[in-house]
């Protein structure tokens, strides 16, 4: 549940606006014009033209949260808010927000030192060039702990640990 709560957090609240504002418009649009001027849905009974509305206008506001949850965390990540935005809206279907979930980045990491946000698998921060993993002592790239040779380069690698176990 908590990680339900904070993933809630991360949608910012002008989506939250805007889906109340969409949900609204789409209950009052069925309820107060569709279904009364549609011979077939007439004949419904109230319970059963207000469960219908509620029903199309709640779908239409978990979508357009979704929409805003992939503006948020694209944020969070450091990733292109307004394509993913776009995607996640143009695309049909809700494959827009399905390809988002496939192709996110990790989330961004303070740095110890200057607080900056960098990628997890970064081995330096870019703005003020601190260690935050070990890395090959060749290639400079990031590695694992109790790794004996750099899978990138071939270098064998001394034992010392890494930043983060300290």
């Amino acid at each position: 549940m908590n990680r339900f709560r904070d993933g809630i957090k991360v949608i910012p609240g002008p989506a939250w606006l805007i889906a109340f504002v969409v949900f609204a418009c789409m209950f009052l649009l069925l309820f107060g014009i569709a279904i009364p001027h549609d011979p077939k849905l007439r004949g419904w009974p109230l319970w059963a033209g207000v469960l219908f509305s509620g029903a199309m206008a709640t779908l239409l506001l978990v979508y357009t949260l979704l929409v805003g949850y992939v503006n948020g965390d694209a944020k969070r990540r450091g990733m292109r808010r307004a394509l993913w935005t776009v995607i996640a809206i143009f695309v049909p279907n809700g494959i827009g927000i399905i390809l988002y979930f496939f192709m996110r980045e990790p989330v961004l990491e303070p740095c110890p030192k200057c607080h900056a946000l960098v990628r997890s698998s970064f081995a330096f921060c870019p703005n003020c060039s601190a260690q935050l993993r070990t890395a090959c002592p060749s290639c400079r790239r990031p590695v694992e702990p109790g790794w004996n040779t750099c899978a990138f380069c071939g270098t064998g690698l001394s034992l010392t640990p890494s930043p983060q176990a300290r």
